[in-house]
């Protein structure tokens, strides 16, 4: 039997460990029948010979930017049928100077709201508050999060801006801090899926470092994410 193609695509901001990050998931990939390709360019996104044999992209390329040749070829593919998964700001914080970049992920990262001003240390830990993963409705009706509750993590709370395209499986609220200048809470989608086409876009919020990702909650999530975007079926 032939093998799925998966392509794995990374780079991006530094800060979010793009190959450590996508090193953790080659054994699952590799593990439920893909031959899995790594790319440290989304220039590989214009590569018609590449796109039109894959059959799960896997995004980790926070902020850059995309040409319009490379992201024409990654719609193209989406468009025909590929899964598009990511996580964190590898796919909801890229490209932020391509609308139609954003438009087929479905939501854009905005911030993350920090702690009290006098606990602020001046490093990224001034980023990591302890919030709630709220599963939705629809999320506990939905293969990716099937047996899961809503859990914790002290770590980056992504602000999103959406649409109602996206199916969302699992949300956070922002509180309303004195601190802040919002006056009420916001919810904002922490897990979606996307209908693009003939493919499938699936996204995570959370997966800021390793640590999080090592979460069971977390990594339960986005490989099962990855495999609904492919449409291969679940152990």
């Amino acid at each position: 039997m032939t093998a799925r193609k998966a392509l794995i695509v990374r780079g991006g901001w530094e800060g979010h460990r793009p190959v450590e990050a996508t090193e953790m998931f080659l054994p699952f990939l590799e593990r439920h029948g893909f031959d899995v390709q790594i790319e440290e360019s989304n220039d590989v996104y214009a590569d018609a010979d590449v796109m039109d044999q894959v059959d799960l992209i896997v995004q980790s390329v926070t902020m850059s930017e995309i040409s319009g040749d490379a992201f024409a070829g990654l719609r193209r593919a989406v468009e025909r049928g590929a899964g598009l998964a990511g996580w964190h700001g590898g796919i909801a914080d890229s490209y932020r100077n391509n609308s139609d970049y954003l438009q087929l992920i479905g939501g854009q990262f905005a911030t993350h709201p920090s702690k009290h001003p006098d606990e602020r240390a001046g490093d990224e830990t001034d980023n990591y508050l302890c919030y709630t993963v709220d599963v939705t409705d629809l999320g506990r009706q939905h293969e990716i999060m099937a047996g899961l509750e809503d859990f914790t993590l002290r770590t980056e709370q992504y602000w999103v801006l959406t649409d109602d395209l996206n199916d969302v499986l699992a949300t956070t609220t922002h509180p309303a801090q004195p601190y802040h200048p919002w006056h009420r809470p916001v919810v904002s989608p922490a897990v979606w899926t996307r209908q693009w086409g003939e493919g499938r876009v699936f996204v995570a919020t959370p997966g800021h470092s390793p640590v999080v990702l090592r979460d069971v909650n977390v990594r339960t999530i986005i490989e099962r994410g990855m495999l609904w975007a492919s449409r291969t079926v679940s152990e």
